[in-house]
C-alpha cells in the first residue's frame, strides 16, 4: 500500500522552492553554473551579517544550552519591547513580546493558534505565498485583495473590504511587501487599521523589512495603532540584519488585549509546545536592536542595495516589452511582461525557458497569489557586475522570444 501525503496539502503550494526549484538544483547537479535571483538570501550575495552580532552570539554559546521561557530570553524580549518604544508605541509589557525560529514559524503558530474550517483571512495579491499555504493548513481560506501596479502596488480599499464576509477573522498587511517593493503610506496603514477595527478583526502586519528603504522612504508600523483591535506586528533578524540563517524573528501584541484572552492563551500554548526558539540566536537580538544600523550605508545612494536596486530597476525598464514600479522597499521587482510582443505563453513558460536556456532563476508571478498571468519577481542581490550579467541575458532572452 503507498504511503500518501495529507489531504491538507492537495492544493497548497510555495512556488519560490517549487517545480522550477527544482529543476535548477537538477541542472546544477549536470553540472550548469545557476543564477539564483529566486529568494532573498543575503548571505549568498556576501551580505554578512555584522561582526558584533556574531561576536556576541560566539561570547554566549555556553549560556545557550539550556531551554528558555517559550516565549524567548528576557533580555531578548525587553529589547524588542524597547525598540517598539522607540517607535512610539505606548502600553506594551514584556509578556506581549514573543520570539521565534523567523518570522516563517510565527506565521505558522499566529494561524494555527486562530482558525477554525471555513474561517477566512484577508491577504494581499501578491503576497508572500506563506501566509497564503499557513492559513490551508491550519484549515482556514484565503482571501487576496488587490494591490494597484498603477498606485504604485498599494492595497486597494475597497476591494479590500468588499471581500469582508462574516466569516473573515483576519487582514494580513505585508509592509514593505514582498514581491512587489511597496511601503505603504501612513494614511494607508491608518485606513487598513481602522477597517479592520470596523470589522472587529485581527491584523497582522508582516514588517520583516522595515529598515529597507529607499529614496527617503518611510517605513509606518501598525504597531500600537489601535485601542479597539489586536494588531500583531512581526520582525526579525533575516534581512535588515543579513542573518536569515540564524532564524530569529518577534512578534509584539498591541492593542485590545483583553479582548483576545482565549486567542493568547493558545499562543502561549503552541509556543509551550515546541519548547523554546533557537536559543543562540536570541543572544544577538539585543545587539542587532541597538547601536548602529549598517543597513542605513547598504539602502542610501551609493549604497550597495541601493546600486544593485536601481541597476536592476533601469536595465528591466530598458526592455522593450518589460516594466515595472521602482521598489521603495525590501529586495524585490515584481516586473510585467507584454506578452503581445512575446512568444511566450504564460509566466511560467518565461520562467522556466530563462532557467532553461540562460540559468537564471526567477520566480512566476503567480507563485504569489496573483492572478495574472504576466509578472515574474526578481531578486536584485547579486553584486553590480553579476546583476548587470544576469540582466543582460534576461534582455536577451526575451529578444530571443520576441514576437
Amino acid at each position: 500500500m503507498d504511503i500518501l501525503k495529507s489531504s491538507r496539502l492537495e492544493h497548497l503550494k510555495y512556488e519560490i522552492r517549487g517545480p522550477v526549484y527544482d529543476k535548477a538544483l537538477a541542472l546544477q547537479n549536470q553540472g550548469y553554473k545557476i543564477t539564483s535571483l529566486n529568494i532573498g538570501n543575503p548571505a549568498a550575495f556576501g551580505f554578512e551579517t555584522p561582526d558584533e552580532i556574531v561576536h556576541d552570539i560566539i561570547v554566549n554559546i555556553r549560556n545557550a544550552q539550556g531551554y528558555t521561557d517559550s516565549r524567548g530570553l528576557f533580555a531578548a524580549r525587553k529589547a524588542v519591547m524597547q525598540y517598539y518604544q522607540n517607535k512610539g508605541v505606548k502600553n506594551i509589557l514584556i509578556e506581549d513580546i514573543y520570539i521565534g525560529n523567523g518570522v516563517s514559524e510565527l506565521i505558522s503558530l499566529v494561524m494555527m493558534a486562530l482558525l477554525n474550517p471555513e474561517d477566512e483571512v484577508l491577504i494581499p495579491s501578491p503576497d508572500y505565498p506563506l501566509w497564503t499555504t499557513v492559513v490551508g493548513l491550519a484549515g482556514g481560506s484565503s482571501v487576496h485583495y488587490v494591490c494597484d501596479e498603477s498606485t504604485d502596488w498599494q492595497p486597494d480599499l475597497e476591494d479590500m473590504e468588499a471581500k469582508i464576509t462574516d466569516k473573515c477573522r483576519a487582514i494580513v498587511m505585508i509592509n514593505p511587501n514582498n514581491p512587489t517593493g511597496a511601503v505603504y503610506s501612513k494614511e494607508t496603514v491608518e485606513k487598513i487599521v481602522q477597517l479592520a477595527a470596523k470589522h472587529k478583526l485581527i491584523l497582522f502586519s508582516d514588517e520583516i523589512y522595515d529598515k529597507i528603504l529607499y529614496d527617503q522612504h518611510e517605513h509606518n508600523s501598525a504597531a500600537g495603532l489601535s485601542d479597539e483591535i489586536l494588531i500583531v506586528t512581526m520582525g526579525g533578524l533575516s534581512k535588515n540584519y543579513r542573518a536569515a540563517g540564524f532564524r530569529g524573528g518577534w512578534m509584539i501584541l498591541t492593542g485590545a488585549k483583553h479582548k483576545a484572552k482565549s486567542y493568547i492563551e493558545g499562543l502561549n500554548f503552541l509556543f509551550s509546545t515546541r519548547l523554546c526558539a533557537n536559543v543562540i540566536t536570541q543572544f544577538g537580538i539585543q545587539t542587532a536592536l541597538g547601536g548602529y544600523q549598517s543597513i542605513n550605508d547598504l539602502v542610501a545612494p551609493g549604497g550597495r542595495l541601493y546600486k544593485q536596486m536601481q541597476l536592476a530597476y533601469e536595465k528591466l525598464n530598458a526592455i522593450d516589452g518589460v516594466c515595472c514600479v521602482k521598489p521603495k522597499g525590501a529586495l524585490y521587482l515584481f516586473p510585467k511582461i507584454d506578452l503581445g510582443k512575446f512568444t511566450f505563453e504564460d509566466d511560467e513558460h518565461f520562467v522556466m525557458s530563462l532557467l532553461e536556456e540562460q540559468k537564471i532563476l526567477v520566480v512566476a508571478g503567480r507563485g504569489f497569489n496573483f492572478k495574472q498571468r504576466d509578472h515574474f519577481r526578481i531578486v536584485f542581490l547579486p553584486h553590480v557586475e553579476q546583476l548587470s550579467l544576469a540582466l543582460d541575458k534576461i534582455a536577451l532572452h526575451f529578444d530571443n522570444y520576441r514576437r
